[in-house]
């Protein structure tokens, strides 16, 4: 699938989950954001910790950044920061943990990024998870650079 338009996706399993965000471990570049939106129990920290294993090592242990807020890894070719703006009370505060300068580094996945209230990066994914009974649906937009990169899924 090329990301040019909005692509749909049902995924029946958590390990479904894992294997889209590992197919979008491939098409990041320094300066990409992945941005996951969706209701709690979507499925948010599973896609990531499959993008960021994909990009590190497939033993790498991801936490939640619920508390940390923000949780760094080395991947080949990149670094990424894994970033929950959850608890975050105004846009400033992501920019205040290092938002900036994660972007300027490598790339970065940003659950909660409403929380950013329309300052999102420009060039980025957007992932809308949903539930769908005992499945996910995502919902894949591309914005920017990331326009025209080819998904395998």
């Amino acid at each position: 699938m090329i990301v040019s338009d909005e692509g749909d996706f049902r995924l029946d399993t958590p390990e479904a989950t894992a294997r889209l965000g590992a197919a979008v471990a491939g098409l990041l570049e320094a300066g990409d954001a992945v941005c996951l939106f969706g209701p709690l129990g979507a499925g948010k920290s599973t896609l990531a910790r499959g993008l960021i294993r994909a990009l590190t090592t497939p033993d790498e242990e991801v936490p939640s950044p619920t508390f940390t807020l923000v949780q760094t890894y080395q991947g080949s070719g990149c670094t990424v920061a894994h970033f929950d703006l959850y608890r975050l009370k105004s846009p400033d505060e992501a920019y205040e943990l290092g938002l900036d300068e994660a972007l300027d580094a490598g790339c970065a996945i940003i659950e909660w990024p409403e929380r950013l209230e329309g300052a999102l990066p420009s060039t980025r994914l957007d992932i809308e998870l949903a539930i769908d009974g005992d499945a996910r649906r995502a919902r894949l937009t591309p914005h920017g650079d990331f326009e025209g990169r080819a998904l395998e899924f």
